[in-house]
């Protein structure tokens, strides 16, 4: 390892001398960015935007943006005028329990070495801190900005993690938080049997990056000119609703039977059931499982009903066709015809002289009598 900083530890009147190292590293795998056509390397050139001239280094400087396109410049001679007392020094601040430095404030760990003849100090403080069960609040300047940090022992080394001012961590703003939402003495009693049952010690070794090996697989593929055959990953179909104690239940008998223990009593293992529409699904599903005889007269029943309404509409056709027959096989019925008049002879008019009638027309029977009346009349 390289040291990245030289400085001193003040306890007190006493200074111990110590060089820096990075603890961590970052393993993933980086790439660059070339032309697709022939692979080569991409640059980026620091131009000005205003006058679109290429920029060096040295006529770089920093500036902050007050809005409205105004800009404050500023040089290395106004950083370097700033009050950093702690540019080479890491200065105790006071020791506190562990237990009550928040996590969430840590941000990165460095070793600390004792250099040169520092060596015996340097052990003394790392005893005294392990036999206090307590970390060191201190202040450092790292890279031209003074940041908060603690100092404790790890594995017989002096650890120094930075950490986050207060006013950099976030305050969740959630509506769940303003909910006024209860939990059942039961179903925290199973959420806490839970916990115990899955408790272990945390051993990092177990755990890999899956990601990044599969990765560097089909990397070395490619070096290697073989190709690299995926799995094809089965997806799995979205969990419906669970009613959350059952739930619970079969996750504590799933915990117990991977640590090789007994599931619990009956009635709190199986699968979690799953409520309302999704529930009677399941229920419908086991019935289907273990009646498959059951399942096919039901099929056969269902198949009975469904042909009824068909059977019914074909005997319906069948009547009303056999009773069309009937209709035309009878005769009409005949509407009796209204009785006409009898018809009325005209009478023959008697022929008078003296009324100027003309003669009607007789039938040939009173032709004769009018002649011979006609004759016997006087003149």
């Amino acid at each position: 390892m390289r040291a990245i900083w030289k400085g001193a530890v003040s306890f007190g009147l006493v200074s111990i001398a110590v060089k820096l190292y990075s603890a961590t590293e970052e393993k993933d795998i980086r790439f660059h960015q070339v032309h697709r056509e022939d692979g080569g390397r991409i640059r980026y050139k620091r131009t000005c935007s205003v006058c679109g001239e290429e920029v060096t280094y040295d006529d770089i400087v920093k500036g902050y943006d007050i809005g409205g396109g105004e800009m404050v410049i500023l040089t290395d001679e106004d950083f370097a005028e700033l009050p950093l007392t702690t540019s080479r020094a890491i200065d105790v601040l006071e020791f506190v329990p562990a237990e009550q430095v928040d996590p969430i404030l840590y941000n990165k760990a460095y070793f600390l070495e004792p250099d040169g003849t520092a060596t015996k100090p340097y052990v003394l403080l790392r005893d005294a801190l392990t036999d206090s069960e307590r970390v060191a609040i201190v202040k450092v300047a790292l890279r031209q900005r003074e940041q908060l940090a603690t100092l404790r022992v790890r594995e017989g080394v002096l650890l120094l993690n930075t950490m986050l001012w207060p006013d950099e961590v976030r305050t969740p703003d959630f509506g769940f938080l303003d909910e006024d939402l209860k939990v059942r003495p039961p179903e925290l009693a199973m959420a806490s049997s839970l916990i115990d049952s899955m408790a272990g010690e945390f051993q990092p070794d177990v755990f890999t990056d899956d990601y990044r090996a599969a990765l560097q697989e089909v990397i070395d593929a490619k070096v290697e000119g073989r190709e690299v055959v995926q799995p094809e990953e089965v997806e799995a179909a979205p969990a419906a609703a669970v009613d959350l104690m059952a739930a619970l239940k079969a996750s504590v008998d799933r915990a117990r039977a991977a640590r090789g223990e007994q599931p619990a009593a009956a009635g709190g293992g199986g699968e979690p059931r799953q409520i309302s529409s999704a529930r009677s699904a399941q229920k419908a599903a086991a019935k289907k499982a273990a009646k498959a005889p059951a399942k096919k007269t039901a099929q056969k029943k269902a198949a009975a009903k469904k042909a009824e309404p068909a059977k019914k509409a074909a005997e319906k056709k069948t009547a009303e066709k056999k009773a069309t027959r009937r209709r035309r096989r009878r005769p009409p019925r005949r509407r009796p015809r209204p009785a006409r008049p009898p018809e009325r002879r005209p009478r023959p008019l008697t022929v008078h002289r003296g009324l100027g009638l003309a003669p009607q027309p007789r039938p040939s029977f009173w032709v004769g009598v009018t002649r011979t009346m006609t004759r016997s009349s006087p003149g």
